[in-house]
């Protein structure tokens, strides 16, 4: 057992030996590229660690104007309008026996009704709330 061990490790010796000593091409190329992958990952390692050091601020108030438009107009009159619509194409497409159309169009409609509460439940909506 012993003397199968010292075999090995003698044998990975050598082979590392020769590698360093006389490379081929290909263990040439195994090493520039563990090389490189090793440069990248370090290099980039700073700026993708979740809980780094840098605290990143910004201002979202843009973004909350945008979206408070965007859901008023469907709280109002056009999110009745596309409910109203989808509804209809709803009926029609299930009179025609296109079920799957019929189903995508009651999605559409259920969530122009349930929008801002499928908001609230997934995102962080404090700037964006009435």
């Amino acid at each position: 057992m012993i003397t199968k061990i010292k075999n090995a490790y003698v044998a990975v010796g050598q082979k590392v030996s020769a590698a360093m000593v006389a490379p081929t091409e290909t263990q040439a190329r195994l090493a520039l590229f563990v090389a490189g992958v090793a440069i990248l990952g370090l290099g980039l390692s700073h700026d993708v660690i979740a809980q780094g050091k840098l605290e990143t601020t910004y201002n979202d108030e843009k973004i909350a104007n945008a979206v408070n438009a965007i859901m008023t107009y469907l709280e109002g009159s056009f999110g009745a309008l596309i409910m109203a619509a989808s509804g209809i194409g709803a009926i029609m497409s299930a009179a025609f026996g296109q079920y799957k159309a019929a189903f995508s169009l009651m999605a559409v409609a259920v969530g122009s009704f349930i929008l801002r509460s499928l908001i609230s439940t997934f995102f962080n909506d404090i700037s964006i709330q009435q």
